[in-house]
């Protein structure tokens, strides 16, 4: 299985955002010494922290069962006990925020699952509300 070290710009994951509407490409590379994730979707390119894949595995799998995504952007408050929620606070793994472009720092929990899932590291589910994740063993 290639790893993400092995996503260069050139040849980048091509993911689709839940729900599977819209698609986005990420690749890794270097900035102010630091590995990153760089995802593209359109137009709007994005920063996240690579830490995000580990920590938010190891998060739900302490879960031990369904989580909401709650995707929502940098200026909203994202919906408590979902991904996106879990990846602002100072109390996360990495005190704060996944996202590293300010004023584009959210959607953490909408770009950030659809690697993990290619990765074989969650399962994904899209329903009619809500979408959600949850560890593979």
């Amino acid at each position: 299985m290639p790893t993400l070290l092995d996503r260069t710009i050139v040849d980048p994951w091509r993911l689709r955002t839940p729900p599977g509407t819209s698609e986005s490409t990420l690749h890794t590379e270097e900035q102010d010494g630091r590995t990153i994730f760089v995802c593209t979707v359109g137009a709007m390119v994005l920063n996240h922290d690579t830490r995000g894949v580990d920590d938010l595995r190891a998060m739900l799998r302490g879960a031990g069962d369904w989580v909401d995504l709650g995707g929502a952007d940098e200026q909203k408050v994202a919906k408590a006990g979902t991904v996106e929620a879990w990846g602002r606070p100072p109390a996360n793994p990495v005190g704060g925020w996944y996202g590293l472009k300010k004023g584009l720092r959210g959607r953490f929990g909408g770009y950030l699952p659809p690697l993990l899932e290619a990765l074989g590291l969650c399962d994904l589910e899209f329903q009619p509300k809500h979408h959600r994740m949850r560890a593979k063993p």
